[in-house]
């Protein structure tokens, strides 16, 4: 099985503009999760996918493979799409988020093997929620799992609801799960959905991946015990950056 890893990254940004090329002890953040990618055994080729000529040419730099897609996507699953419709020889495609500078390969590795069940159309990865804070957070996306490990929804708020409990209480009632945000796709479903209308209940949560459970497509999902930091502003940097080096003092 052929698997391509593709980075979407886009320079503008409202919350921190030119995010990806921020240096982060002397490489920018882009250059770090594509080499985090590049770790993983499962990956044949990685890609970062882009419509920025300055992202272009550093990747370029670095000695990444780069390819320029069209500035109209509005997701990064819409760039992987345009990535993957030029490379037809993949089988899966892994969309790699480009502000994660530290990702784990073995996240990676977690999502490819949803792929070795012939049935697997779409994939992602969810870890077990520990605090009430993290349970009621919006920002952090929910998800319910049935019995075959697939996503049956995804929510802002704590789903289910457990009757009869205070909502601080619902952990010791209920095995929840938050969302990891990295997604694979068996390359044909990748262009099928790319092709899908914003359905009502993405528009409701403003989750992309309820569109595609809303028509149909099944949601494999893999459960992860690694934490992800994702970078959305220069505080989110300065704070990951202590969590790690506190990480790395007691290793």
């Amino acid at each position: 099985m052929q698997i391509l890893g593709i980075i979407p990254a886009r320079y503008a940004s409202t919350r921190f503009p030119g995010k990806p090329l921020v240096d982060i002890a002397g490489k920018s953040m882009l250059q770090r999760v594509y080499e985090q990618a590049k770790k993983c055994a499962q990956l044949t080729e990685v890609i970062v996918a882009t419509d920025d000529d300055r992202i272009f040419d550093h990747v370029i730099a670095f000695g990444g493979v780069a390819a320029k897609t069209s500035p109209n996507h509005q997701s990064g699953t819409d760039r992987c799409a345009e990535v993957a419709l030029a490379h037809p020889q993949y089988d899966v495609i892994i969309n790699i988020q480009g502000d994660e500078p530290y990702i784990d390969p073995e996240q990676i590795t977690k999502l490819a093997y949803c792929f070795n069940t012939p049935d697997a159309q779409l994939a992602t990865l969810i870890k077990r929620v520990k605090t009430e804070q993290e349970l009621h957070n919006i920002n952090s996306p929910k998800v319910v799992v049935n019995k075959l490990s697939e996503a049956v929804y995804f929510s802002r708020s704590a789903l289910p609801h457990v009757r009869g409990q205070e909502p601080q209480n619902w952990l010791e009632f209920y095995p929840y799960f938050k969302h990891i945000g990295i997604y694979g796709y068996r390359a044909d479903i990748l262009q099928e959905i790319t092709k899908l209308p914003v359905s009502a209940l993405e528009k409701a949560e403003s989750l992309e991946q309820l569109r595609w459970i809303e028509n149909g497509y099944r949601i494999k999902v893999a459960e992860t015990e690694l934490e992800t930091y994702a970078v959305d502003t220069p505080a989110d940097l300065e704070l990951i950056n202590k969590i790690l080096t506190v990480v790395n003092r007691q290793g």
